[in-house]
């Protein structure tokens, strides 16, 4: 039995042997057959590009980019208007690599069709296919910047780019045509009469029925039966004279208070003459029974760097109407920017629109600070706030003693803040006291969108009581606890949770000497932060 067992082994062996000989035998008899490794793959045509992409710069800019081949020596672009069959071909190009991204300008409101084809440097090989793609681009805007002086209470003169294609203005209110002449073509200048004084105007520069650009402005006030005031002037007495609801039209020059506070207890519009030489107002002031609906515009003022807040409402148990600030310089106060300091009492709407606040430095008290007064609604747009609230909250709106008797009862307070530029706000290294929405109010709705906020170790807010806000096309520049909840531990964190935000570098152009005009092109593609800065 052991014989035959190793008899076995043996038989089992030699078999296996002779497989493996025989296998390497034809594998090496195959080897010489086998075509060589394909290293190059000649074709008759180029490959044709992949990767074609198209975004607008600019507006009006078509940015093309896509992968290079080995094979291209350069490229065809050909770009059709409202023709996705290119028929009607409007701009043909040769570009070589190193030109790329290609950088168009066209018309605004218009949709291109565009197509890209390789070419070999072999003239024996075919051009590619044609890649293709469509994009529309934005409304333009050609017209130039308003300078001083070009606009007056019934007429305004608008500049654009000499010798552009232009036919027509549109001017709202009133959708009134006014024609272009050849000669205001040529120079790019056109001067509008019969307008109306202390009016908002929408002025559209057209071709045909496109738009070329679009812009706003104000026309000065008509001073007419308005009070007119001087420097000279005490401006104490001049509104303590003032007649409920009337206008005051500062002319530009240096206003001093002797005591640094003035009592508004009546409706009131203070404003300057020119909105390109503000009148500089050194004061404070006491908003008080009366003082329904205030409006501050086209004003410089200054606390001096002594002067606390520049606005507090300081009479209980009344309900104020609305307060105005537009168009304003705001500085070097020491506490609040508005604030309300009154118990059972309602404020109706603050709203700040095309100002710059700086320097505002809420030593004891919050920027915008209603712990004590109900505020119900609560706008900040087009707006810059500039090393202010650097070490307490932001926006406070209590719901806490004593205005907790006014929370709960069905009332709801509103924030919104839309295209503003917030710069080194709420950056204490104390945690609890740098919010920008430190909002307790029982009931309460909060947008933050189109907004910069640069340079904070701050947050929205850390309280149960706050709603989680709406937002939408913000930038979060140095500011990582707006938007990251795994930054820090903070109990009741908010953040942006809208996942439609960025946190690139804006570029500002000189932060440090109050100029925050932005240079990267996805933030000003976007439309993020005050409008002044996007120019």
């Amino acid at each position: 039995m052991v014989f035959k067992e190793l008899t076995d082994m043996k038989t089992k062996y030699i078999i296996t042997c002779i497989l493996l000989g025989f296998s390497t035998f034809w594998f090496s008899a195959c080897e010489d057959k086998i075509d060589p490794l394909i290293t190059d793959l000649e074709v008759g045509r180029v490959f044709a590009p992949t990767g074609l992409e198209a975004r607008v710069r600019n507006l009006t800019q078509i940015e093309l980019t896509w992968n290079l081949r080995d094979d291209a020596a350069h490229y065809i672009v050909e770009f059709s208007e409202d023709d996705p069959g290119f028929t009607n071909i409007i701009r043909t190009i040769t570009v070589m690599p190193h030109e790329i991204p290609l950088l168009e300008t066209f018309a605004g409101e218009t949709e291109y069709s565009i197509r890209v084809k390789g070419v070999s440097a072999n003239t024996s090989v075919a051009d590619s296919r044609w890649a293709t793609t469509v994009i529309m681009t934005a409304q333009e805007n050609i017209f130039l910047p308003i300078e001083d002086g070009d606009i007056d209470a019934t007429e305004a003169t608008l500049r654009w780019v000499a010798n552009s294609e232009v036919t027509h203005l549109l001017i709202n209110p009133g959708s009134v045509t006014r024609i272009i002449t050849a000669g205001e073509v040529t120079a790019g200048v056109a001067t509008i009469t019969g307008l109306t004084g202390d009016t908002d105007y929408t002025v559209a520069l057209m071709r045909d029925t496109k738009s070329r650009g679009t812009v706003n402005f104000s026309t000065l006030i008509d001073v007419g039966d308005a009070v007119r005031v001087y420097p000279e002037d005490d401006l104490n007495a001049v509104i303590t004279d003032a007649a409920p609801g009337e206008v005051l039209v500062l002319f530009p020059g240096d206003y001093t208070v002797f005591t640094g506070l003035i009592v508004l207890n009546k409706s009131i519009t203070i404003r300057g003459l020119y909105p390109f030489d503000k009148p500089k107002l050194h004061v404070q002031f006491s908003l008080e029974g009366g003082a329904s609906a205030i409006e501050f515009r086209d004003i410089d003022m200054s606390g001096n760097g002594t002067l606390n807040d520049l606005f507090r409402y300081n009479t209980a148990n009344v309900t104020f109407g609305s307060l105005v600030i537009d168009g304003c310089y705001v500085h070097d106060f020491t506490r609040s920017f508005v604030a309300g300091n009154a118990s059972a009492t309602t404020v109706q709407s603050v709203v700040v629109n095309n100002t710059i606040v700086t320097n505002v430095e809420t030593s004891g008290g919050d920027f915008i600070d209603f712990r004590n007064t109900y505020l119900a609604d609560l706008k900040l747009t087009n707006s810059t706030f500039n090393n202010s609230s650097t070490a307490r909250d932001f926006i406070r709106m209590d719901g806490v003693a004593p205005a907790s008797g006014l929370s709960g009862t069905g009332l709801t307070s509103t924030v919104l803040v839309d295209h503003c530029t917030i710069y080194r706000a709420c950056n204490n290294a104390t945690v609890s006291t740098r919010r920008l929405l430190y909002v307790r109010f029982n009931a309460n709705v909060l947008t933050v969108r189109n907004s910069i906020i640069a340079e904070s170790g701050g947050f929205y807010s850390n309280q149960a009581t706050t709603s989680q806000h709406t937002s939408s096309n913000n930038n979060y520049f140095n500011a990582p606890r707006f938007h990251d909840a795994s930054f820090e531990v903070i109990a009741n964190l908010k953040v942006d949770v809208s996942g439609n935000f960025t946190t690139l570098d804006p570029g500002f152009v000189n932060a440090a000497a109050g100029n925050f005009k932005v240079s990267n092109q996805t933030l000003l593609d976007n439309s993020v932060g005050d409008p002044r800065w996007l120019q």
